[in-house]
């Protein structure tokens, strides 16, 4: 390819002439990234397509190049532009070699690889640019895979993770300018808060989503794009027709239970390829599992799963009717808001828990060898048969893992009542999610 063609390509992604839109500031993810550049390491931003990696892309070069790094030592490569065609290694050396001939950088250079995926045999460029210390790397892509297999074995040691969600309601009211920086935010803006909650359950927290009026035919469009580009053509899929059926399934039963061999029958295809295509739709970020706790991981793996969407405006838009599932997207969306939380610390697991007599807690927070928190979701829990039934079976939790306190995440209910040697809070959702971002000062705070 020539130089002067890369060159084009590459001015219209990159700060050198020009500004960039860069949107919406998202600071936790570029604070991290920032501090994550002070190391060794190569950095790899993975989440669901359309999550905001390429725009927090933009954010931390922009926020480098405000901080003195300099634009021309920067380069964002948007492995996406179809001018590109079919991105080799091949040429990445020479988008490489035409950074360093065009822009002269005078240090060591940051490289911004934008699904990088798109690459065969990418681990091994990026290996060799890490280890001759030429600068360093941050790579993007829409899986999972993309830090399994074989990078894994290349890049042992050598990458810092960090998974970009939808997002998180904090964000979402920013999107919607309003800022909560205090507890008077809170206070002065509650109904604005609580209003707004709906739009996030309803809709989602896609970036593109919340900023645009045609919020669903967009949502229906990537759905589409995450089924067929991510997953279909990355694995060659031949029943797709199967796939589809799998993969709308899911989003119109979040929060409920499933077994792979249970959707024989419906899907027409054998629990082996359910299992398979549920994989591939967990690595693409459309879809996650709960499992039930036990000690035994045997117990684990046989019992039924839960199914949780990455973000609640697909389930709407593929087969939920919003009015009639409120209590199961409000518990979806703790789902989501826990992996979000979790995903800084691999000794944190989530899970669901069955007592023998089939009663359930929706999640059990495991950290380490040690049961942290218990959590229940209840939307109508005014109701005083629902309130008994579920503080009967959070009892009976506290006891089994002995833990003096348990949490209920309420529609509006707020309170605190004392039960046995403990305490039982109730917290609203559009509250609980304002909650700092992670679940250690959050249990800080419940110890207050």
């Amino acid at each position: 390819m020539q130089k002067e063609k890369i060159l084009e390509i590459l001015n219209d992604w990159n700060l050198w002439k020009k500004k960039l839109n860069t949107g919406i500031e998202r600071a936790e993810y570029i604070n991290k990234a920032l501090s994550y550049l002070k190391s060794n390491m190569i950095i790899a931003l993975t989440g669901v397509r359309r999550s905001g990696k390429s725009f927090i892309l933009r954010q931390i070069a922009s926020n480098l190049a405000v901080n003195g790094f300099g634009t021309e030592n920067i380069l964002i490569v948007n492995l996406e532009d179809s001018r590109f065609e079919e991105p080799t290694i091949q040429l990445l050396d020479e988008i490489y070699e035409t950074f360093l001939e065009y822009l002269s950088p005078n240090r060591k250079p940051i490289i911004m690889l934008d699904e990088i995926n798109r690459v065969n045999n990418w681990e091994k460029w990026v290996r060799t640019f890490h280890e001759l210390q030429k600068g360093k790397i941050i790579v993007t892509g829409s899986t999972s895979e993309l830090l399994n297999g074989e990078l894994a074995t290349l890049l042992t040691g050598r990458h810092l993770d960090m998974e970009v969600f939808p997002l998180n309601f904090n964000e979402f009211l920013k999107f919607n300018k309003i800022d909560i920086t205090d507890a008077l935010d809170v206070i002065n803006k509650r109904s604005d808060i609580q209003k707004l909650l709906k739009d996030y359950i309803e809709y989602g927290g896609f970036p593109e989503v919340v900023l645009s009026n045609n919020k669903k035919e967009i949502l229906l469009a990537y759905f589409d794009d995450i089924v067929r580009k991510d997953v279909v053509e990355r694995h060659s899929v031949r029943k797709i027709s199967k796939l589809l059926t799998l993969a709308k399934f899911y989003l119109a039963n979040i929060s409920s239970h499933i077994t792979f061999s249970s959707l024989e029958r419906y899907v027409v295809i054998s629990s082996d390829t359910i299992e398979k295509f549920s994989l591939y739709l967990q690595e693409v970020g459309l879809i996650f599992f709960l499992k039930r706790f036990s000690y035994s991981v045997k117990e684990q793996d046989k019992s039924s799963k839960i199914i949780y969407t990455k973000d609640i405006g697909l389930a709407n838009v593929i087969g939920f009717k919003f009015s009639e599932n409120y209590g199961k997207m409000m518990e979806n969306i703790v789902a989501i808001e826990l992996m979000r939380r979790s995903s800084e610390n691999r000794n944190i697991e989530i899970f669901y828990w069955k007592d023998y007599s089939g009663k359930e807690i929706d999640f059990i927070i495991k950290d380490g060898l040690k049961i942290k928190e218990i959590i229940q979701v209840c939307y109508n829990i005014e109701n005083i048969k629902t309130k008994d039934r579920e503080t009967k079976i959070l009892i009976k939790a506290m006891k089994e893992f002995k833990l003096n306190k348990a949490l209920i995440i309420t529609d509006t209910f707020e309170g605190k009542e004392v039960v046995n040697d403990g305490f039982i809070e109730y917290v609203p959702l559009w509250k609980w999610l304002l909650i700092d971002n992670s679940l250690h000062k959050y249990n800080e705070m419940n110890k207050q």
